[in-house]
C-alpha cells in the first residue's frame, strides 16, 4: 500500500512539475500582478531560487543597457511570452535566448504601450541517458545551449520589459538542426549562423532546436552522441534538417570521400529521423565566399554538394539547395558587396586586432541573417509543411536580389571575447 501510494505522489509531482508556468513581473509599480513574481534590481540569479538576473548587471527598470535572465528548468521546449513596453518610456527591444537565437529584432514602443509576442525556445543539456552524454568540446562546456538554465537577453537600444510567462510547449512539432560553424548558435563576435537566426521567422507554433557545433563533419557529429542526443528527444512529426559538407571535404583516406562516408552517413541521419516518425531534410554546403577570373562564384567544396543531391534523390528526401543560393548572393552582391555577408574587419577594429580580418567561410551577423532567408525560401520550395508556421511578417526572399545592408545590435560587450569557429 505505502509503494502504491509513493507511486502515485511520483505521478503528481511528475505532473506539476510538468504543468509548471513561471510568471515574472519586471514593472516597477509596488503592486505585483496575481500570480505573478516580482522581479527588482535585486533578483539575481542562483540555484538555490532558480531564476534571476543574469551573467550581467541587473536591469533597473530603466536604463537602455541589455541585460540577461534566467529561469532553471528540465529539458524541453518552452513557451515564452514576452510583454514588451513601458509605462514611462519609449523603447526599442530585441530578444534573444540562450546562445544567442533570435526571436524579436528590433521592436518599437511608444511611452504607455505594451506589446505582447511569444515564440518557443529549445533547452536541453548534454544527458542523453543515465549512462551517456554528448561529448562537448572544451569551449562548450559553458556555453548557453548546454547549461540548466533557459536564458534570455534583452538588447536593442532601449529595452523595455513588463512581464516574462515561461510555460511549457512540447506539443509543437521541433526542427532539429544539425551541422558545423555555419549553422551553429555563435555565441561570439563577430561571428553568427543561420541556424541562431532562423527563428527569427518562425511562429510560437514551431521550435528550432540547433545542434550545430563549429568543426563537425557529418561522422563525428554522429560519433559525438549529437544524433542520439536528437534521438532521445525527437517525435513523430519533427524535422531533421541536415548541413555538412565543410569539415567532411577535409577527410582524407580509406573509405572517406563524398560518395563514400559522407554518402553513407547521410544515410544514417535519414534512417534515424524516420525510425522515429520525423522528416529529414537535406541541405548542400553553404558556399564561400571564393570567384573566378571573371568574377562569379566558384565551388570549393568538390563533389560534396552533388553527393548531397545525389543522396536528396536516391532517398526521396526534400533538398535545401544552399550552396546554389549562397553562391547566388554572393554573386548579387559582387566581390566586393559580398564581404559584408562574411566575417571581414580592417585592423583596430577590436583589440588585439593588427591586420586586416578576412573569412570567407564564416558569416557576420548580416551575412547569417539572409543566408537563413535562403533556407526558409529552400524550405518553401520543397514544400514543406512547416512553413505554414512562418511569421506574418516574413516577406519572402530572392538571393539574386537581396536587402540593402543591415546592421545588428548584436553584443552586450562587443569585440571582448573573439574566438574563431573551427573549419573552414
Amino acid at each position: 500500500m505505502k509503494r502504491v501510494a509513493l507511486v502515485i505522489l511520483l505521478v503528481v509531482v511528475s505532473l506539476v512539475n510538468y504543468a509548471q508556468v513561471y510568471k515574472f513581473d519586471f514593472t516597477p509599480d509596488k503592486k505585483v500582478k496575481d500570480g505573478y513574481t516580482k522581479i527588482t534590481s535585486e533578483t539575481l540569479f542562483n540555484n538555490e531560487q532558480g531564476y534571476g538576473y543574469d551573467l550581467q548587471p541587473a536591469w533597473d527598470g530603466k536604463s537602455n543597457q541589455p541585460f540577461f535572465f534566467s529561469v532553471n528548468v528540465p529539458d524541453g521546449n518552452y513557451k515564452v511570452t514576452v510583454t514588451l513596453g513601458s509605462k514611462d518610456t519609449a523603447g526599442n527591444t530585441t530578444v534573444r535566448a540562450e546562445s544567442r537565437r533570435l526571436f524579436i529584432e528590433n521592436l518599437p514602443t511608444k511611452k504607455g504601450e505594451l506589446i505582447t509576442e511569444s515564440f518557443v525556445v529549445n533547452k536541453r543539456n548534454p544527458k542523453i541517458n543515465e549512462k551517456e552524454k554528448v561529448k562537448l568540446k572544451s569551449r562548450e562546456i559553458k556555453k548557453l545551449n548546454w547549461d540548466d538554465k533557459l536564458t534570455l537577453e534583452f538588447n536593442g537600444d532601449a529595452p523595455r520589459v513588463s512581464s516574462v510567462v515561461i510555460e511549457k510547449a512540447d506539443n509543437v512539432p521541433t526542427i532539429y538542426l544539425c551541422g558545423n560553424s555555419t549553422v551553429v548558435d555563435n555565441d561570439n563576435e563577430p561571428w553568427a549562423s543561420w541556424g541562431q537566426m532562423i527563428p527569427r521567422f518562425f511562429t510560437d507554433k514551431v521550435c528550432i532546436a540547433n545542434h550545430a557545433e563549429s568543426g563537425l563533419s557529418a561522422n563525428t557529429f554522429i560519433g559525438g552522441g549529437r544524433l542520439k542526443k536528437i534521438l532521445s528527444q525527437i517525435k513523430k512529426g519533427d524535422y531533421l534538417v541536415v548541413e555538412f559538407g565543410h569539415n567532411d571535404q577535409k577527410q582524407k583516406g580509406a573509405g572517406k570521400g563524398a560518395y563514400y562516408s559522407f554518402a553513407y552517413n547521410l544515410k544514417i541521419f535519414i534512417d534515424e529521423a524516420r525510425a522515429k516518425g520525423a522528416y529529414p531534410v537535406l541541405v548542400t554546403p553553404t558556399s564561400r565566399r571564393r570567384f573566378d577570373s571573371n568574377g562569379k562564384s566558384t565551388n570549393t567544396h568538390g563533389e560534396y554538394p552533388d553527393a548531397v543531391r545525389w543522396v536528396a534523390e536516391k532517398e526521396n528526401v526534400p533538398l535545401i539547395e544552399l550552396n546554389g543560393m549562397t553562391a547566388t548572393l554572393c554573386d548579387a552582391l559582387g566581390v566586393d558587396g559580398s564581404m559584408k555577408l562574411f566575417v571581414h574587419y580592417p585592423a583596430g577594429t577590436f583589440p588585439g586586432q593588427t591586420k586586416d580580418f578576412k573569412d570567407n567561410t564564416h558569416f557576420s551577423t548580416y551575412g547569417a541573417y539572409e543566408v537563413a532567408k535562403c533556407v526558409v525560401e529552400g524550405m518553401k520550395k520543397a514544400d514543406l509543411d512547416i512553413v505554414k508556421y512562418l511569421r506574418a511578417d516574413y516577406k519572402g526572399f530572392d538571393p539574386a536580389h537581396p536587402d540593402s545592408f543591415k546592421s545588428f545590435k548584436w553584443n552586450l560587450c562587443p569585440f571582448t571575447e573573439i574566438e574563431k569557429p573551427d573549419g573552414n
